[in-house]
């Protein structure tokens, strides 16, 4: 499997998962876009990768705002006038709490980034990829947006949309090189993994384990093993996939 000569988005590059993806990326011979809500936080990745300028960009965008995205992405048709590559982790879990509790200012924050923001940035990159014929889009779902879990509402809901947003877009295209998946991952570690956790204590769950399922497995992925699944799904090897929700839970909904 390579990337060489490819142009690979991420968005959330700064996050743990975005920063695998990116890392896996590059190890593959792509050149890397590396968006996040400030340009430092993406350079920080950057940086921690030994990225050069040569073989990566990065960019400040918040991508719940249109004219940024729009932006963003005439900057990176302006340098490397394709994009092979979208890869949409940039998300927030917003609060845990009852449906009658939860503020419908923080509903429409978490729809703003998770929904919005991937509708906005597959809008921006899609006509890109239609004009070269070929390109892959993967958007990241949540096992939270394949079932009903308490006190999760507004990020749940949120993921459910992208999901089907996914099928919606992919089945608009494919015949023309454009194939658009998603993933949807269990606990994974990273810092908003432990977010959710201490969140938890807002509905009175002072032990985490109490509301973390992990599964047979019995352990939580680590960012490199979405990685691996993103770049597969990017990949040649994936050329048939089009429209699917990967589920990456190491089989923790199987009860």
């Amino acid at each position: 499997m390579t990337f060489e000569g490819k142009v690979v988005a991420v968005t959330g590059a700064g996050g743990g998962i975005g920063t695998a993806i990116v890392s896996k990326f590059v190890d593959l011979g792509a050149k890397a876009v590396l968006l996040d809500v400030k340009e430092e936080f993406a350079k920080r990745t950057a940086d921690l990768l030994h990225l050069t300028e040569e073989n990566s960009m990065c960019l400040g965008v918040d991508v719940s705002k249109e004219e940024d995205v729009k932006e963003a992405v005439s900057k990176i048709r302006t340098r490397f006038n394709r994009v092979d590559v979208l890869v949409n982790t940039a998300g927030i879990p917003g609060p845990s709490a009852r449906t009658e509790d939860y503020s419908f200012e923080d509903v429409k924050k978490v729809y703003e980034v998770n929904v919005f923001g991937t509708f906005l940035m597959m809008q921006n990159i899609l006509p890109i990829m239609q004009e070269q014929k070929s390109g892959a889009i993967i958007n990241f779902g949540s096992v939270s947006g394949m079932f009903g879990y308490p006190y999760e509402i507004g990020y749940g809901s949120s993921k459910a949309a992208v999901i089907y947003m996914t099928k919606n877009a992919a089945n608009e295209n494919g015949f023309n090189g454009v194939r658009i998946n998603a993933v949807s991952p269990g606990w994974v570690d990273t810092n908003m993994m432990k977010t959710v956790v201490d969140s938890y204590k807002d509905v009175g769950i002072e032990n985490s384990s109490d509301n973390v399922t992990i599964g047979p497995m019995r352990r939580v992925a680590a960012p490199e093993e979405l990685a691996n699944v993103v770049t597969f799904l990017a990949s040649e090897e994936a050329s048939y996939v089009n429209g699917a929700n990967f589920l990456v839970d190491g089989g923790m909904t199987l009860g």
